[in-house]
């Protein structure tokens, strides 16, 4: 009996009856994914969405209706065989209405798993027979033994678009990643949101301190081939190099006429929920002291200087742009760890993972974007970070870049600025209802070495449209931090948003990161 064929008789005896398909002999690489990404790059896109039955779809499958079903735990990808690595899948409907196609694979072979009515529960839904057998799925989890031996925990999930979630030991999930933003925050046209359309899961071994994927991202203006190695731990690591081929104009517009060239792409992109908190210009009738799952951007730039950029909740969307030649790094963070933050018992905010995505190699021009939308509750995701290069790839050419991603409650573990901001509020002069006052707190190692009797010195800057009336410098004794105390009046008349700086200095030494906050008039 050959090698093939011996491998086609293991795996008969470990899949599920019905999931086992065709068995072919290939080395599953990303040149291998890229490949296929290419060939799809060369005709127009064609939306799975038509691949999904009528009966799964979101007018007769409804909110309810799909929580009805549930994945059985004992059928998931390898956990008869006791791998350190677990795959649940999410059933198609509702809104995944994008069927997405998975493959298995090893070290030579790789075969589909086929959507199997019996891997789910329908409770008294009672449509499985009006389900076709090649129906996809809509995502799927991953499970291992994150917090505990023997306890089986979600470590990510893969599900809608080209958005996934990852967690570390104790965490929470909080925000997501995505694959790409194309044209996220742009006004004049609407944003275009790529999906993982076709997945290859590389099956571990006993010994396996990770898992390999591999994915075809898809959409209307480009297709793209993704590697993950996704390590999980106390702060848990994914890495993912990718390949992007964007379409020939001539391919994009039987598709979409009205569609215009893309302008901006989002590399690395993050997406966050920020309500309300300390730094809010806004306030809510709500009895929680703050609620968000990031409360900062902190970029790190080529020259070493840390970037800190409290979130906010403005009535209008907001797009800023930091320029960063081969930036460092970037991340949404969650910087307030403390029940006391939140006072909420349900939604535990303080465990939800900060993530930092760090460039594996020098990604040459380009700006950090950050797009902030309005939000009256917390359930929507209104914030978005991500790097989109000057350059833009020529059609059909491909585009190679590759970063890592931390998903963390450890900040100290990224080894970033360890003098930082960590808190900003902000109201009005009790004095002058016309100036704004900041109020920035700045804690850490060399801060706390600073005797009372010899402050440091605020250095602070604004944009034009407006002046620093008032800059005042005094030690926290409560928690051994400095704060800083700005009073900024706008010019009469302004309209426009208010950029300000500060840093901590000790003559020409800094002393801490960059504060820089974004006022929007009201």
């Amino acid at each position: 009996m050959n090698r093939l064929a011996c491998l086609v008789l293991v795996l008969a005896t470990v899949l599920p009856r019905g999931a086992l398909a065709r068995l072919e002999s290939a080395d599953v690489t990303l040149d291998y994914i890229a490949k296929k990404a290419e060939q799809r790059a060369s005709k127009p896109f064609h939306s799975p969405r038509g691949d999904l039955p009528d009966i799964l779809r979101a007018d007769k499958l409804n909110y309810d209706k799909y929580r009805e079903i549930e994945f059985r735990h004992d059928k998931a990808l390898w956990a008869a065989e006791g791998l350190p690595f677990r795959v649940e899948f999410f059933h198609p409907g509702y809104l995944y209405e994008e069927p997405v196609h998975i493959n298995e694979f090893t070290l030579t072979a790789v075969q589909p798993v086929r959507f199997v009515q019996d891997f789910f529960n329908y409770r008294n839904l009672h449509i499985e027979k009006q389900i076709p057998a090649n129906t996809g799925y809509a995502g799927f989890r991953l499970l291992c033994e994150l917090n505990e031996h023997g306890k089986w925990d979600e470590l990510g999930a893969f599900l809608g678009a080209s958005y996934f979630r990852l967690l570390g030991k104790e965490q929470r999930y909080g925000q997501s990643a995505r694959g790409l933003a194309l044209d996220c925050g742009e006004t004049d046209q609407p944003e275009e949101f790529p999906i993982f359309t076709d997945w290859w899961l590389g099956k571990p071994d006993a010994a396996a301190d990770r898992v390999k994927l591999y994915a075809i991202l898809d959409s209307v203006s480009c297709a793209g081939a993704y590697s993950f190695l996704i390590k999980p731990g106390e702060t848990t690591v994914a890495t993912i190099e990718a390949v992007l081929y964007f379409r020939d104009p001539d391919k994009v517009r039987p598709v979409d006429p009205n569609r215009k060239p893309i302008r901006t792409i989002g590399l690395a992109p993050l997406t966050s929920m920020f309500w309300f908190g300390k730094s809010s210009q806004r306030r809510f009738d709500d009895y929680r002291p703050e609620v968000h799952d990031s409360d900062g951007l902190l970029m790190q730039m080529e020259n070493g200087e840390n970037l800190w950029r409290p979130l906010d909740n403005t009535t209008q969307m907001r797009h800023q742009r930091f320029g960063a030649k081969d930036i460092k790094g970037f991340g949404l963070l969650q910087r307030a760890r403390d029940f006391e933050s939140y006072q909420d018992l349900f939604n535990l905010y303080q465990t939800v993972p900060s993530v930092w995505a760090e460039p594996n190699s020098l990604w040459g021009e380009g700006d950090i974007n950050l797009v902030e939308l309005s939000t009256a509750y917390e359930g929507m995701d209104n914030i978005v970070a991500f790097w989109d290069p000057k350059v833009k790839p020529a059609p059909m050419q491909p585009f190679h870049f590759g970063y890592t991603l931390y998903w963390t409650t450890h900040e100290s573990d990224l080894k970033l600025s360890e003098n930082k901001v960590i808190g900003t509020r902000v109201g009005a002069d009790p004095r002058d209802s016309q100036r704004r006052q900041f109020v920035i707190d700045f804690a850490g190692p060399k801060l706390k070495a600073i005797p009372e009797t010899a402050p440091p010195q605020a250095i602070a800057s604004c944009s034009t449209n407006a002046a620093i009336v008032d800059n005042q410098v005094f030690f926290n004794l409560f928690n051994d931090s400095w704060r800083v105390m700005l009073k900024m009046e706008p010019k009469p008349g302004n309209k426009d948003p208010v950029d300000i700086r500060c840093t901590l200095n000790k003559g020409e030494e800094v002393l801490s990161e960059t504060w820089t906050y974004h006022w929007s008039p009201p």
